[in-house]
Order: structure tokens, then sequence, then C-alpha cells
């Protein structure tokens, strides 16, 4: 993973979290989401604003990304 691809994840997941906040979300609902795109980028080597759940060319036809979001495993 490059510095500027980590850097970019960081401030797009702060985002993420700001935004989960602004909607009132429970604490644990938000824990769960961050954690989920924790764990995705961590998967995808913090590089996921090209993923798609677009069956046609996205997550789910990515090796082990099926897995990822049927069983939590990344």
């Amino acid at each position: 993973m490059t510095t500027i691809a980590a850097e970019h994840f960081d401030r797009q997941y702060q985002t993420h979290l700001k935004h989960l906040k602004l909607k009132g979300l429970q604490p644990k609902t938000i824990e769960a989401y961050s954690r989920a795109i924790r764990r995705v980028g961590d998967y995808f080597d913090q590089q996921i604003d090209t993923l798609s759940a677009d069956p046609a060319d996205g997550l789910l036809h990515r090796p082990g990304g099926l897995a990822l979001l049927e069983y939590g495993q990344a």
C-alpha cells in the first residue's frame, strides 16, 4: 500500500464517520459500519474507491469478495 492510498483512505474513513454521526445513528451501529469499512479497506489494501456491488465488475467477482461479504472474512 502506498502512503498516498493510506492517507486517502484515512480521509474518506473520517468523512464516513462524521456522516454516520450526523445521521444520528446509535454508537453500536456506527461501530459496526466503521469496522466493516476498515475490514474491506484492509482486504483491498486501502483502495476501495473503485469497488462496486455490481456483479458485473465489483466486489462479488473479486477473489474472496463473496466470502468477505457473506462470512465477514478479511
